[in-house]
């Protein structure tokens, strides 16, 4: 497989993916990280790795691709290992301070992180992001579960829908919060896991800022104050709106196949957003900390 002779693998089991995972030591006791996906992702996963190494030759704090290659199970990648512990785990012993300095960080880091180029041309992001909430949107209906108040999500999409239009795209993380994210031995903000990068708007970025409001406001409010450099227009606002519209009604159908613990968990989701927006009556969500 790799020129790389590991003594142990141990398997990882958490996140999402459908890869498999193992921390692998090698005799010389170098650990890093492998990740082997079916070969029939082979061309998706090569890109991936190839745009890694140009995230990683930015200076972005991440695992470091190191070799891709074929092998018995499939296709694999083998990243540098980061020894430390997960983000969302460390917030809930920091100070608030400390909570705000590490999403300023992470908001700089995802401006960073933006400035790939694109590598190919993409088709114009109004149309394409219509389409999808087009879909979602369907998806909910077609749904036998519903969220209260679903409707002011449906509503908010259909009357901003115009803002979709001109919209710049750049290369995105495409699950950027922090769950995705890791403190490092030397207490350094890592960014770890971009199996769903993607090309977008850079603002659709903050779609998954959900997950870091619900555990630390004042992350989520560095994060975006970092990325805009303590300059957030309205219009930002209003798209990321938008944007976690689209997701909460996609997230109840999705939902459904993990059983009922996600689907409660997407509902209550769902019920908060409606809080922080007001029933997306305001576009600035009271998580947000001026």
């Amino acid at each position: 497989m790799s020129a790389f002779n590991f003594e142990s693998m141990t398997p990882i089991t958490k996140g999402w993916s459908g890869d498999k995972k193992y921390c692998v030591n090698t005799a010389s006791g170098e650990k890093y990280l492998l990740r082997i996906s079916p070969t029939e992702q082979h061309n998706r996963k090569k890109a991936g790795f190839e745009m890694m190494q140009r995230v990683a030759a930015l200076g972005v704090p991440m695992c470091q691709p190191i070799e891709f290659g074929i092998c018995e199970e499939g296709v694999y990648s083998l990243q540098s290992w980061i020894d430390g512990k997960d983000a969302e785990e460390m917030l809930s012993i920091m100070s608030d301070t400390e909570q705000y300095v590490y999403g300023l960080e992470a908001g700089r880091i995802l401006k960073q992180l933006h400035s790939v180029p694109l590598s190919s041309t993409q088709e114009d992001w109004e149309i394409r992001f219509n389409r999808k909430i087009d879909r979602k949107i369907q998806m909910y209906k077609d749904c036998q579960v519903k969220c209260e108040n679903g409707q002011a999500f449906i509503d908010y999409i259909n009357v901003n829908r115009h803002l979709l239009k001109d919209r710049p795209q750049c290369y995105q993380h495409g699950d950027y919060h922090i769950g995705n994210m890791m403190i490092d031995k030397d207490r350094k903000l890592q960014i770890i896991d971009f199996d769903r990068d993607d090309y977008g708007d850079p603002w659709e970025e903050f779609n998954r800022i959900v997950w870091c409001a619900q555990n630390s406001p004042l992350f989520a409010t560095g994060m975006v104050n970092g990325y805009f450099d303590n300059d957030v227009p309205m219009d930002f606002w209003r798209l990321l709106a938008l944007y976690i519209s689209s997701n909460t009604l996609s997230s109840v159908p999705w939902a459904i196949p993990f059983g009922q613990t996600e689907i409660d968990a997407m509902i209550n989701q769902a019920k908060e957003v409606l809080n922080w927006y007001d029933n997306m009556k305001n576009p600035v969500p009271t998580w947000y900390k001026k």
